[in-house]
């Protein structure tokens, strides 16, 4: 908690790359079925430390990956967590992703337009799928595949002690 009694802020990494983006899936199960949750790189900022920085640091502590985050794609307060979270879009600048906290995460994956929503089925953050929708591949043939809704959001969110951005779970 900060001094104010709040929880820090979520700094979320939307990393795409070669029109795929990457995806984490953490070990922490949640809801009825103890399913564990895809999201995208995120973690708390630190005390002195800019979201947009400690989105970077996400990236590399979690995937090994070194990213510039180029972008705010927006903030919000999460509807059920009330936790404070900031979006950055953000660019490869060197490395291959691989689970680097195997304490924390269970797998990655860099996914197509449609994969995102398979793996996040209650929709995402207007901004950032809009953002999406604009820098994915779709891998499916003759058929457009948009990206997850936000209007659509239901049911529990992911991430560390439910802070996370609550993109999903798997299935």
């Amino acid at each position: 908690m900060t001094e104010a009694g709040r929880k820090p802020r979520i700094a979320v990494a939307v990393v795409v790359r070669d029109g795929r983006v990457l995806m984490v899936r953490r070990r922490v199960a949640e809801g009825a079925g103890g399913e564990l949750s895809w999201q995208f790189p995120a973690g708390e900022v630190e005390p002195g430390e800019t979201a947009r920085e400690a989105a970077v640091r996400e990236v590399a502590e979690e995937t090994g990956l070194v990213v510039r985050a180029v972008e705010p794609l927006g903030e919000r307060t999460h509807p059920v967590t009330r936790r404070s979270l900031e979006y950055w879009a953000c660019e490869v600048v060197a490395g291959t992703a691989k689970v680097r906290d195997a304490e924390e995460l269970d797998a990655l994956a860099w996914c197509a337009r449609h994969e995102v929503g398979e793996r996040v089925p209650h929709g995402l953050y207007g901004p950032v799928r809009r953002h999406l929708e604009g820098t994915l591949t779709d891998l499916r043939q003759g058929r457009p595949a948009p990206v997850g809704d936000d209007r659509r959001r239901a049911g529990p969110v992911s991430g560390e002690d439910g802070a996370g951005p609550g993109l999903g779970r798997s299935r």
